[in-house]
């Protein structure tokens, strides 16, 4: 079975679903594919977390208090949300190697180096093991990557991040992992009756925009 992993090393949640990727290993063959989140939320028309000052508070308490639940190395960066471009450039110049990606991931989050100043954007270089990053992000090539790979996401109806993708389905949030493992065993999940009904089932109100 083959899926698509959709992330943004802006979003803590996709810091901590990375940390648990292992758990797939022998299950399913995963493409990693880094997307620019804002992206998606233009697309969608929709806020993200950092943008509603009371949804913006809980979630880094949220992902803080996660991390330290899970004894995931964590360092919140200074600053959030942070311009994660270079960031993602580097992971496609790198390959979209899940070493490069836990090592850009790690820096980020285990470290609390940001990808948007230069300190940061060093050290981020050197936990990778390069010293020629701007080189490498400067390629079309790698440009050009960053954004095709919004453009597949958004025809894959991916809305958010990290998002699992199989099969035309979308297994959105760190918190649905288990679901995705639960599909992986049973893909005849979503024909259960129970399940199937949800794919038609009307709105009795709409909200007044």
């Amino acid at each position: 079975m083959h899926a698509t992993w959709y992330f943004d090393v802006i979003s803590p949640f996709a810091y901590l679903q990375a940390c648990r990727l292992s758990e797939l290993d022998g299950k399913v063959d995963l493409t990693l594919k880094p997307v620019l989140f804002a992206g998606l939320l233009n697309a969608h028309g929709q806020k993200g977390p950092a943008e509603i000052p009371s949804k913006k508070l809980f979630t880094y308490r949220y992902v803080t208090w996660a991390a330290a639940k899970r004894g995931v190395p964590f360092t919140f960066p200074d600053a959030h949300p942070f311009n994660p471009i270079r960031a993602l450039r580097l992971i496609i110049a790198l390959g979209n190697t899940p070493d490069a990606v836990a090592k850009v991931f790690h820096a980020i989050w285990g470290k609390g180096y940001l990808p948007d100043n230069e300190a940061g954007w060093q050290a981020i270089q050197t936990a990778c093991g390069i010293t020629d990053g701007d080189a490498l992000i400067s390629d079309p090539a790698v440009k050009a990557a960053l954004i095709q790979n919004g453009e597949d996401a958004l025809k894959e109806n991916v809305f958010g991040v990290p998002s699992f993708v199989i099969d035309g389905e979308v297994f959105w949030g760190d918190d649905a992992l288990d679901f995705f493992t639960d599909y992986l065993a049973d893909p005849t999940l979503f024909k259960q009756p129970h399940m199937a009904k949800l794919s038609d089932l009307p709105s009795s109100a709409v909200r007044k925009s």
